[in-house]
């Protein structure tokens, strides 16, 4: 949902609440939906992927980094969506492995979710998920083609690695390792390029980084709006 996501961050301001989000969507309309219930289940798709609620931290951070990174803004959306949606989690494995021009084969990504659903979806409703998880993975970038789809390398940005950096700290990781996490794969940045991005991050006020003989240590209070704010 990338375009409709832009054209609700558009819509409403940076300080935007939960409620102002929705009443962009629902009131005014700002995706151009026919009918209201198509309105009110966009307000609710679009909640349960991304949050759309500034209280929510991995929110917050993404909707500051938007402004700054038009060009990382699929990439930014993507990993949100990975670390709010079991299920495009669970199709990774499908997609971020293979070389570039790769052909995309659906078979994988369906047998994935199928495990990580088990009997709970039948086969009509996994293929449709199977669908909207390839389609995600094409908004973001790492898939092109409409009948064939093959796999595309994407050009991670100094934001979408502060990002990715955040949610693997956020999971625990540590030291240099975070350099080379699942986080990163997703956006195809292997540790050398998120090193120097992770400078470039720094540099641009969003990361507090030292690097000293062994020490990688990482601060990410200046990409909170709110610790800014304090």
């Amino acid at each position: 949902m990338l375009d409709e996501l832009r054209a609700t961050l558009a819509d409403a301001p940076v300080d935007a609440s939960h409620a102002d989000y929705v009443s962009a969507i629902v009131e005014h309309n700002c995706l151009a939906k026919p009918t209201s219930a198509t309105r009110v289940l966009s307000a609710q798709r679009l909640s349960e992927l991304y949050a759309l609620d500034p209280d929510v931290p991995i929110f917050r951070i993404m909707r500051s980094l938007w402004r700054l990174d038009e060009q990382g803004q699929p990439l930014l959306a993507l990993l949100v969506a990975l670390a709010r949606d079991p299920l495009l989690v669970a199709t990774a494995p499908a997609v971020i492995p293979l070389k570039a021009g790769e052909e995309f084969a659906r078979g994988p990504m369906r047998q994935a979710l199928r495990e990580a659903v088990g009997s709970r979806l039948n086969n009509d409703t996994l293929d449709k998920v199977a669908r909207n998880t390839a389609s995600s993975w094409s908004q973001a970038g790492h898939l092109t083609g409409r009948t064939f789809k093959v796999r595309r390398v994407v050009q991670p940005t100094f934001a979408t690695v502060a990002l990715a950096l955040f949610l693997a700290y956020a999971c625990g990781t540590r030291g240099e390792a975070l350099l080379d996490s699942d986080w990163l794969r997703a956006i195809d940045c292997h540790p050398s390029q998120a090193r120097a991005l992770a400078i470039d991050a720094k540099r641009h006020g969003l990361i507090d980084l030292r690097m000293a003989g062994e020490v990688f240590d990482l601060d990410f209070d200046r990409m909170d709006p709110w610790k800014v704010r304090r």
